[in-house]
């Protein structure tokens, strides 16, 4: 239980402890219930930025991600084009993957063609909860679920691109549709 105290006294997650903005995403947002089109298609996709890199690199850089993909408005999103795709290819602002890129454009597409809004699909993955034992560590926190493999797919097959089950799983915790804090961290429950 040692690696859950902060320097600054607090129990929390051992990697909410690796970097003072990691703590503050830790104590403030991750886990937390977050609705919504805007906010959810932003978790989505800086969560398929985040594939192969550090959740700190992406969070160090989210501000940038809001600016230059017009706040993730899908439908502002969904407009881009070459022209925005070469300017964010030239921007050193964010993580500059074509594929990310047009993923993201793509996916911005992929929810105006929704037969139900973003939110109510994503949410519907979300566990209910029964049965579901409280990680003692990190350790025992899960990259892939069920659930998440279902929304991979269910994503996958209305149009979305790099919504693979972790960068699922991950968004579901991120946004609240599974708690992960473990034993002891004060966000737990």
């Amino acid at each position: 239980m040692s690696e859950l105290l902060g320097r600054d006294g607090v129990r929390r997650c051992s990697w909410g402890n690796s970097a003072p903005d990691y703590a503050e995403y830790h104590d403030t947002e991750w886990g937390v219930p977050l609705r919504g089109e805007v906010a959810l298609f932003e978790r989505l996709s800086l969560e398929a930025f985040q594939s192969g890199l550090s959740w700190l690199v992406i969070l160090r850089k989210r501000e940038a991600f809001r600016r230059v993909f017009a706040g993730f408005e899908p439908e502002r999103v969904a407009a881009f084009g070459d022209d925005d795709v070469a300017r964010l290819l030239g921007d050193a602002s964010i993580v500059r993957n074509r594929a990310k890129i047009t993923a993201t454009v793509g996916n911005a597409r992929a929810v105006a063609e929704l037969d139900e809004p973003l939110d109510e699909l994503l949410w519907s993955f979300a566990p209910d909860g029964d049965g579901r034992v409280r990680p003692a560590t990190m350790a025992d926190v899960p990259a892939v679920t069920a659930e998440s493999k279902a929304m991979a797919r269910a994503l996958k097959k209305r149009g979305f691109a790099f919504v693979g089950p972790t960068t699922c799983y991950a968004m579901m915790q991120a946004t609240g549709m599974v708690d992960d804090h473990v034993e002891g961290c004060f966000r737990a429950g």
